[in-house]
């Protein structure tokens, strides 16, 4: 498993570490509306999936405004954010920040997705910082466990992986 620090202390990862070129591993999470979501409603697409620890910390709110802002650039790639929020919180959140091109899930029910792709901070019940990118054949074509929770990720190698994904 990847070796995450959350504010410089070692954390332990629940789940599934999750490599290029393995096929995206299916989860389900809930949307804004409470309605459930899962890899295959996104089938055939290209998808950027964000996972964060909170969409109420700085770090979190800068990354998902960076990756709204950039998904027009990113022609038909669908952007999610996958967090523990309450979907009220998410949509509260999105609200508030004009987030229109990024959907934020939440992972609060079930830690399905967490788990899934090896994100979930057994210490905090919070996901760590990471980024995948799934083709629209849902093979996982880049990967980013953010080595501290509490750092950006490689915005720049994420979006040029988006973009070269088919």
């Amino acid at each position: 498993m990847a070796n995450v620090t959350f504010k410089g202390n070692p954390v332990t990862l629940l789940g599934n570490e999750v490599k290029v070129g393995d096929k995206a591993p299916n989860f389900s999470v809930l949307a804004n509306d409470l309605s459930a979501v899962t890899l295959e409603n996104t089938k055939g697409q290209v998808r950027l999936i964000s996972a964060v620890p909170s969409l109420d910390t700085g770090v979190c709110d800068a990354e998902t405004r960076r990756f709204n802002e950039e998904a027009n650039s990113l022609g038909d790639v669908k952007v999610l954010t996958v967090s523990v929020d309450l979907p009220f919180a998410q949509k509260r959140w999105c609200g508030a920040n004009g987030i229109e091109n990024v959907q934020t899930l939440s992972d609060h029910r079930d830690l399905s997705f967490g788990e899934a792709y090896g994100v979930v901070i057994q210490e905090l019940r919070l996901l760590a910082r990471a980024v995948f990118v799934v083709d629209s054949t849902d093979t996982v074509t880049y990967v980013e466990y953010v080595s501290e929770a509490t750092n950006h990720p490689n915005y720049e190698a994420v979006l040029e992986a988006a973009k070269n994904a088919k």
